[in-house]
């Protein structure tokens, strides 16, 4: 790689704090990694973690001058546009032929936006969406998944790219031009949230009906219902020890999360002339959970509590013995 003595990383949530230190568990000695985020906590905790290696900035203008590749990673597209476009912004810096890559889950056209801000002032700057998948635990274990919106024959930065998402994770899809990453992710998190809400109701309905959830996620796997959310996320606390439903919902994709993300999807759905029958139960559902105080700022496979599954199902066996 030839850019990696000076990487900028600008939001430094659960996503991002794990992101930030696999690269610098993996880059050259002699680089640096430039932050910021809004939460001063969040820098102080990287930096004490990596001294001299993992560099505090005031804002995202000081990371863009000291970087030559610049990710960010935020919550909404408003806060992407501020983030590049604002005062004291990333296109306040004199950007040349840096390299930016937006790994955020907004909606396409916030990124256009700042895709054609930045193409019209810096024609030398390349800029790509990358929005990621697998989780909080896929972040923190370095196997997460960038869908890149960029096509199979564009060969100018895909060499660098691959590289650098290396360092955080295990597989890069090319989806195709500017913003068809994060068509392709908003498409993931619409099935992985409606996943979700039928996985927590079938797990509800088989207990309620004397069946073991350890069974039933044993039947899944090995029937035509397997699916990652089961597998690895199952929604019910016990059957995944690693999944945050095993751990007081705690350390996942928060519920309010799902309901922006399942949100811009029925967007882009509407957008496209796309027909989902199930988005406006399965937006209510996480919109209701979102706001419910048992649910909000928890994985969103806190659904299962939210329709009245029994977390404390163990007891139950334990009591029959």
């Amino acid at each position: 790689m030839t850019k990696t003595n000076a990487i900028g990383f600008i939001g430094l949530g659960n996503m991002g704090f794990w992101m930030v230190t696999n690269m610098a568990n993996k880059l050259p000695v002699n680089s640096k990694i430039y932050v910021f985020d809004i939460v001063p906590t969040l820098m102080h905790d990287i930096c004490a973690k990596y001294p001299n290696r993992v560099i505090e900035c005031s804002g995202p203008k000081e990371v863009a001058d000291k970087s030559d590749i610049i990710i960010t990673m935020l919550p909404e597209g408003r806060h992407v546009k501020a983030v590049y476009m604002g005062p004291g912004g990333i296109c306040s810096s004199e950007l040349g032929e840096k390299l930016l890559i937006d790994c955020s889950t907004i909606d396409t056209g916030s990124f256009l936006e700042v895709k054609d801000h930045i193409t019209k002032n810096f024609p030398s700057t390349s800029f790509y969406d990358a929005p990621v998948s697998g989780g909080v635990i896929g972040a923190e274990r370095g196997t997460i998944a960038f869908f890149l919106g960029c096509a199979e024959d564009d060969t100018k930065d895909i060499q660098e790219l691959r590289q650098l998402f290396s360092l955080m994770g295990s597989k890069v899809i090319q989806c195709g031009g500017p913003s068809f990453g994060l068509a392709a992710k908003l498409s993931n998190n619409y099935l992985s949230g409606m996943i979700a809400i039928v996985a927590s109701e079938a797990m509800d309905m088989g207990m309620k009906s004397g069946l073991d959830p350890r069974v039933l996620a044993r039947v899944y796997a090995a029937g035509t219902a397997q699916n990652t959310i089961c597998d690895r996320f199952n929604p019910v606390p016990g059957i995944c020890p690693d999944a945050p439903a095993s751990n007081g919902y705690q350390n996942g994709f928060k519920v309010q999360l799902m309901k922006k993300d399942i949100s811009l999807a029925l967007d882009m759905a509407r957008r496209v002339g796309s027909n989902n029958v199930m988005g406006s139960v399965g937006l209510q559902t996480y919109k209701e959970a979102s706001e419910d105080e048992r649910c909000k700022d928890l994985d969103s496979r806190i659904v299962f509590r939210y329709l009245g599954g029994n977390e404390n199902w163990m007891a139950d066996y334990k009591n029959e013995n």
